[in-house]
C-alpha cells in the first residue's frame, strides 16, 4: 500500500477520511481504527506516518523514496514510536518508557507520531497513562490506535480518537488473489476465512505449522467424539505444545469455529458452504449424525466465549479445558 488511491481499493472511506484531514491540514491529534485482522490497520498507520513526515509529499500522498519514508517503511524513524502487547497485554511500563521518549525534542522534525497496536490489551494502568497524551495532546503529535474491538477499548480513550472503521474484504476476490499467487482453491477459501491480509495468508499456506494445527484441529474434534479418555492427555502433549502465542491459541479457535460451522451447515442443506470438509466427506456425515443442530449452536456460542476468555488474558490451558468439556457435555 504505496498510496491512498491504493488504500481507497481497499478501504474507502477511511481513505477519503484520511485524505481529507491531510489536504486540510488538519489532521487529528488522535485516531481510533477498528477492523478484523487483515484489513489493512497497520498499512493505514504506515501510509499516514510517512504523509506526516514525507519532506517531498506530492497533494496526501507520500513521496516514498525520501530519507523519512525510507525510515518509516523500515521502522527505524526516530519519531515514530510503534507499542505492542508485550506477551498478553500493554503494560504501564511500556507508555512509561514512550512518555519518557515524548521529553525530547523530535530527531528528525518537531513531530512525533506513536501506534498502540492491539489497543484493546492496554492494562488499566497503561490505559490511564496514554490519557495523558490525549487528553493534553502536543501541538505536533499524532496518535494512531488499533483495535480488532473498538468496545474492549476503555471509552475515555474512545472519546478522545476519530474512530475509523475499516471494513472486511469481499471473500471471493480476495480467494481470487490467492488464486492467482499459486494457492488452491480450497486452502484459498480456508485462508480467506481466516484472514484479509495477502502476506500472511501466503505465509500460512507455506508454513508447515499451519497445516498441522489444521490436522490437530480435526483430531482434537474426532478425539471428543470417539476417545474422550484421551482428550486431555491430547490437549497438553498435543495441542497446547503446538498453539503457543496467544495469536495461534486464538487462531486453533477460528478453526473448531468453521469446523463446526460446516457441521451445522451440513445439517441445515448449505454444502456449498462447507470450508474445512468437503461435500461427502464421510468424517463430516459422523459428526452430522453425533451432534445436533441445538448442541451446533451451543458450541458456537462456547467458542466465541472461549476467544472472548483468551483476550482477557485467562490462561490458556484452563480455556482450552473448559472448551473441551463443555463440547463433550
Amino acid at each position: 500500500m504505496k498510496t491512498w488511491s491504493e488504500a481507497a481499493v481497499i478501504q474507502p472511506l477511511a481513505s477519503k477520511i484520511i485524505t481529507n484531514s491531510i489536504e486540510r491540514g488538519r489532521i487529528s491529534h488522535a485516531y481510533l481504527l477498528q477492523g478484523e485482522r487483515g484489513t489493512g490497520k497497520d498499512a493505514i498507520a504506515i501510509l499516514l506516518a510517512k504523509s506526516v513526515f514525507c519532506q517531498n509529499r506530492s497533494g496526501p500522498d507520500p513521496c516514498q523514496v525520501c530519507h523519512a519514508c525510507k525510515r518509516i517503511e523500515s521502522g527505524n524513524h526516530p519519531d515514530v514510536h510503534w507499542i505492542e502487547p508485550d506477551g498478553q497485554s500493554i503494560r504501564k511500563e511500556q507508555i512509561e518508557h514512550l512518555q519518557k521518549e515524548f521529553m525530547y525534542s523530535g530527531l528528525e522534525s518537531d513531530r512525533k507520531f506513536y501506534v498502540i497496536k492491539g489497543a484493546e490489551t492496554l492494562t488499566q494502568n497503561a490505559a490511564n497513562r496514554i490519557l495523558k497524551f490525549l487528553e493534553e495532546p502536543g501541538r505536533e503529535t499524532t496518535a494512531v490506535m488499533l483495535t480488532e474491538n473498538s468496545q474492549a477499548v476503555i471509552s475515555t480513550i474512545r472519546s478522545r480518537c476519530q474512530v475509523i472503521d475499516l471494513k472486511p474484504l469481499h471473500p471471493e476476490a480476495f480467494q481470487e488473489q490467492l488464486v492467482e499467487h499459486g494457492i488452491n482453491r480450497p486452502t484459498a477459501v480456508l485462508l480467506s476465512a481466516l484472514t484479509n491480509n495477502l502476506d500472511e495468508a501466503i505465509a500460512w499456506s507455506e508454513d508447515d505449522w499451519f497445516a498441522q494445527a489444521r490436522k490437530r484441529m480435526i483430531q482434537l474434534i474426532e478425539i471428543i467424539t470417539a476417545n474422550p479418555d484421551e482428550l486431555f492427555l491430547f490437549l497438553h502433549h498435543e495441542w497446547l505444545p503446538h498453539f503457543k502465542e496467544r495469536s495461534q491459541q486464538e487462531q486453533g479457535l477460528d478453526l473448531l469455529v468453521l469446523a463446526f460451522k460446516d457441521i451445522l451447515y451440513c445439517h441445515i442443506g448449505k454444502d456449498e458452504d462447507l470450508i474445512i470438509f468437503s461435500k461427502g466427506d464421510e468424517k463430516l456425515e459422523n459428526l452430522v449424525m453425533f451432534f445436533s443442530q441445538e448442541k451446533l449452536l451451543d458450541i458456537l456460542n462456547r467458542l466465541l466465549d472461549a476467544k472472548r476468555k483468551l483476550k482477557q488474558n485467562v490462561n490458556p490451558a484452563l480455556v482450552m479445558e473448559q472448551l473441551t468439556v463443555q463440547i463433550q457435555g
